[in-house]
């Protein structure tokens, strides 16, 4: 633990980092749609908002602050709490110094931290992590291995328990400071940027090895034999199992059902195998 963390003085002591760490995972067990994740983000704040206002009242009145609107990744909600607990630490100080304070300015700080966080959060574990794990998973669980399975949980969970204890204590450290440096530096465009370029090629190697697609369609023309599987193959390897990927893509763009486009897939399948085309 670094020393901010061990000072005596300051709120977030070895025993408050633990416990705030290990609340940020049931960060939408209480999830709604007026307010989303605000009970999950004031349960984190909880033993820090304790020590800083041994007064009921004062503790309660802190507490409610939190409870605003509040929504973003879940992996990475652990910059903003670590921000959040550093704030409410400087403005009891302030309070007790007798110096004006904004309470407001805690949750607007939030509310401009969560969006960006989200942007990046969204991108790399979502769109990145995820989709890695599950293609290497998917192929491995294919051939009967259990590894597809623990892979799967390692290669998510790994970078996601990092970014979140990390995240607490640079949260706490810097907070604000750090992020804005990141965004004006135009750090977190550049990884939200590669991070989609990654999740797309990762989907496009998905698409080639475990998407399956041929004709066995065959002309006679003049004598010769024109194989049309060997026409698509001249156009691009795996042209059938890129087009089905694509304009399965299409229809999801469109809000068709998973469930009515895999139905539809199970019967031009059937189809198409009955008649030969398949």
């Amino acid at each position: 633990m670094t020393n901010t963390t061990a000072n005596e003085e300051s709120v977030m002591t070895k025993d408050i980092f633990k416990k705030t760490f290990w609340r940020s995972f049931p960060l939408q067990a209480c999830f709604c749609y007026e307010r989303m994740q605000n009970v999950g983000f004031a349960y984190q704040m909880v033993p820090a908002l304790k020590k800083l206002y041994p007064d009921k009242k004062e503790a309660s009145e802190a507490l409610k602050r939190h409870l605003a609107i509040f929504n973003t990744t879940p992996a990475i909600v652990s910059f903003i709490t670590g921000a959040a607990i550093a704030m409410e630490e400087k403005f009891k100080k302030a309070k007790d110094a007798g110096e004006e304070c904004d309470e407001e300015s805690i949750n607007a700080v939030k509310a401009a931290l969560m969006g960006p966080l989200a942007g990046i959060g969204d991108s790399f574990f979502w769109g990145t992590f995820r989709i890695i794990g599950a293609g290497i998973g998917a192929s491995l669980a294919a051939q009967g291995s259990i590894l597809g399975a623990i892979l799967f949980l390692l290669i998510y969970n790994i970078p996601h328990f990092l970014v979140r204890y990390q995240g607490l204590r640079i949260g706490y450290k810097s907070g604000v400071n750090f992020l804005a440096g990141l965004s004006q530096g135009g750090v977190i465009a550049a990884l939200t940027e590669a991070a989609k370029i990654l999740g797309l090629v990762v989907v496009g190697s998905m698409a080639a090895s475990m998407v399956s697609l041929s004709t066995p369609l065959v002309f006679t023309i003049s004598g010769a034999e024109i194989v049309v599987q060997d026409i698509f193959d001249a156009i691009i390897t795996g042209f059938l199992p890129l087009c089905l990927t694509l304009g399965t893509y299409k229809l999801l763009q469109k809000g068709i059902k998973t469930t009515t486009i895999l139905w539809g897939m199970i019967i031009v399948g059937i189809i198409g195998s009955v008649i030969g085309i398949f």
